[in-house]
């Protein structure tokens, strides 16, 4: 490749390429003659400050023609490539040929003269450019430096950078990458358990697996009250569709009122604000009735293993049992006093199940079961045959009594384990809601009376215990005594004469026990009430046993000292007198009776009761002299408690004659008593009946009731007859 030539290139009629415009004939300046004027190769020929390369050395133009004047504004208006210029140098020159164009200051405008060119030669004759060899001369200094602006120009304005925008960009978005992923962590480690149960709770089912109550047992393990296998129908608000008509076809089944099922059956929330999917309509149901309400396939309704409670004996110490709610709760008597230990704890089984039609378990959901663990037993002293006969003669004795109220007790002596408590009335504990509420009371317990004349021998016994008296002392007994503005009188009279101590207790005199009273003074014969049980509850085991009453010395007016130690003014239950005899049977020792013999866990572990409370009383010897002159209630003639005596058989006892209290007030007609032990010489077993009888007569049923009570009592644990044979033989009136 030929090198490069510096000449311009030209066009066939000899001109430069480049040209901004053609030579103009018209203007009689051939422009094609002006080398380096609108032409690229002027371009190149300008100098940053935009003059010419001869400018600025300062040499003339090479043709010898007059001089062109040209203004700068001329100069940049007439070169197209100025702008393209003032691009490249960044608006520099533009502002230096501003300073420039402006006029300094005390003189006129500076007129340039440029030097005029050689007109150009024809092709051919032109010589070729020459290299240029000297040195470009310095520009003028005579010129004085142009006045700056009064302020800088403003600058042109910055172009965004990509690159900052990309880094944003990019950070935004890493950003809302972390924050979805944190989410997403705490989603599935920390809250996915939170939202599985919530999901699962909506899926789930609930049945509830109730535990089996324990039974209650006599001494010889004969049921006295247990469960046995039933159903309970239950309902599901949510899959229920039309609630009237489902209670309207399960009344009749349940017994249960249309109302109330309704009731049962609208849908309820729940605490946790999920809706109701399982409500008891009936517990207890027997297994036939619950076939028929399953074959009326009810929405919503369903059926499901329960237990009932069966009373085998019906009303057989049902007073004493007591009995339970549908729901198996206890109500009253020892299922209600021992309910925590008989309930036990129910279980349920939570599993996931289907909607509608396919309300079934699903298989391979979620299923957990908590077993139920079943109650404890209870074992009592109660003994079943002995309970039997004592209701059994109880009720023949009572049922010419309209109105009335008796209780019986039988406790074994050494023990003071209750073998048998009956009451009148009594009722079928089968079917509670049919029965009167007096009925269902406990009458040992709760029964509130004045106990009379057989409160005498707690006042014998602290005189012989204190020294008052003694087994052979006598005293003349007056036909009646004064106390305050009341006399007490004898229904035996003496009229003066000396009277043994078993003769006032055969005749049951007033006048010498309140004699004998005085001697031994109130404080000491309040104390002996207290040590004999009076005054508080025995703590038995049965609920709402009364407490009884005494009246505290201060409280005591000169009438006082005549009816308290006859057994007036003091406010007992017929166990609390019970309990007080059979410390005398046993030697002086009170011990605390009780009807719970033990507890059998469900896995078959027996547990003994409670260990009953003792304390001494009086002395072996005290308590035997007792129980000796005692027994002249039974044997003297004309005794009060002849009706009394079992055949065969030594009978140390007591006849009473009180009121009962209702609220402290005293209630019509009169309450007779007899509380006796056998075999006297070494007592096995105290009775105690009381009967009121708002028509009196009471006193012919409470001495024939004993014997019988005591007799087969005897017979049936085969306690042989007294040794002895017969009491010894009591002298009333000594000479």
């Amino acid at each position: 490749m030929p090198p490069r030539s510096d000449e311009p290139r030209r066009d066939p009629k000899g001109a430069r390429r480049g040209s901004s415009r053609d030579a103009n004939p018209a203007d009689g300046e051939p422009r094609a003659d002006e080398p380096g004027i609108g032409g690229i190769s002027g371009a190149r020929a300008y100098t940053p400050r935009g003059r010419t390369v001869r400018e600025e050395r300062g040499t003339p133009a090479r043709s010898g023609g007059a001089e062109q004047r040209r203004t700068p504004r001329s100069t940049r208006s007439g070169d197209p490539f100025r702008p393209a210029l003032q691009v490249l140098d960044g608006g520099r020159a533009a502002a230096r040929s501003g300073r420039r164009d402006a006029p300094a200051a005390g003189r006129g405008g500076v007129v340039r003269t440029v030097a005029p060119r050689t007109p150009r030669r024809p092709a051919g004759d032109e010589p070729p450019p020459r290299r240029r060899t000297t040195p470009r001369t310095p520009g003028r200094t005579d010129r004085p430096a142009a006045r700056r602006p009064s302020r800088k120009p403003p600058r042109p304005p910055k172009l965004a950078d990509p690159r900052l925008r990309l880094r944003l960009g990019t950070v935004l978005t890493l950003a809302l990458f972390v924050t979805i992923g944190i989410r997403l962590i705490f989603l599935q480690a920390v809250d996915a358990p939170a939202y599985a149960g919530a999901g699962v709770a909506d899926r789930t089912r609930t049945v509830e697996l109730p535990a089996p109550r324990g039974a209650i047992y006599d001494r010889t393990g004969e049921p006295l009250a247990h469960s046995v296998e039933a159903r309970y129908v239950f309902a599901d608000p949510v899959e229920i569709k039309d609630g009237p008509a489902t209670a309207k076809a399960l009344s009749p089944l349940l017994g249960i009122p249309v109302s109330k099922l309704t009731t049962l059956m609208k849908p309820r929330k729940l605490e946790n604000g999920n809706p109701s999917r399982f409500e008891y309509l009936a517990r207890g149901v027997e297994i036939p009735t619950a076939k028929q309400v399953l074959a009326l396939e009810l929405p919503g309704i369903g059926v499901h293993r329960d237990e009932r409670r069966e009373v085998p004996g019906g009303d057989l110490a049902a007073n004493l049992i007591g009995f339970t709610s549908q729901d198996m709760v206890g109500l009253e008597g020892l299922e209600a006093r021992y309910d925590e230990q008989l309930a036990g704890q129910d279980g349920k089984r939570v599993y996931e199940a289907g909607r509608s039609d396919l309300a079934a378990p699903i298989p391979g959901g979620y299923s957990k079961t908590t077993p139920a663990n079943p109650g404890s037993s209870l074992c009592l002293t109660i003994d079943r045959d002995l309970q039997f006969k004592t209701q059994q003669i109880l009720s023949a004795g009572m049922a010419q009594q309209r109105g009335g109220t008796a209780a019986a007790v039988i406790i074994d002596v050494p023990t003071g384990e209750v073998l048998a408590q009956a009451s009148h009335p009594t009722y079928d504990a089968k079917k509670p809601a049919d029965s009167d509420p007096v009925a269902r009371e406990d009458a040992a317990t709760s029964f509130v009376v004045d106990p009379g004349s057989v409160h005498k021998a707690i006042t014998f016994g602290a005189a012989l215990q204190e020294g008052v008296i003694t087994p052979d002392t006598t005293l003349p007994i007056a036909n009646s005594i004064k106390k305050g503005d009341t006399w007490f009188s004898d229904t035996h009279r003496a009229n003066g004469r000396k009277m043994s101590i078993p003769g006032m207790l055969a005749y049951s005199s007033n006048v010498g026990t309140i004699t004998i009273a005085d001697r031994l003074g109130p404080d000491r014969l309040i104390d002996y009430q207290k040590r004999f049980g009076l005054g508080q509850p025995t703590r038995e085991g049965l609920p709402g046993e009364a407490s009884g009453r005494l009246l505290p010395a201060d409280e005591w007016s000169e009438s006082s000292r005549g009816s308290v130690p006859i057994g007036h003014s003091v406010d007992a239950t017929p166990l609390q007198m019970a309990a007080a005899y059979a410390a005398i049977a046993n030697d002086g020792t009170y011990v605390q009776p009780h009807l719970v013999k033990e507890t059998i866990d469900p896995d078959g572990k027996r547990t003994p009761g409670p260990t009953p409370v003792t304390r001494s009383v009086l002395s072996p010897q005290n308590a035997a002299a007792l129980r000796t002159m005692l027994e002249a209630v039974t044997t003297v003639d004309g005794a009060t408690g002849v009706t009394a005596a079992v055949p065969g058989y030594r009978v140390a006892g007591k006849t009473g004659t009180g009121w009962r209290l209702v609220d402290g007030k005293k209630q019509p007609g009169e309450v007779s008593s007899f509380i006796g032990m056998a075999p006297a010489e070494k007592p096995r077993y105290v009775i105690a009946v009381f009967v009121y009888a708002p028509s009196g007569g009471g006193a012919a049923i409470a001495g024939p009731a004993f014997r019988d009570m005591m007799q087969f009592t005897l017979r049936h644990n085969r306690i042989p007859p007294s040794a002895s044979g017969s009491a010894p033989k009591f002298v009333v009136y000594p000479r």
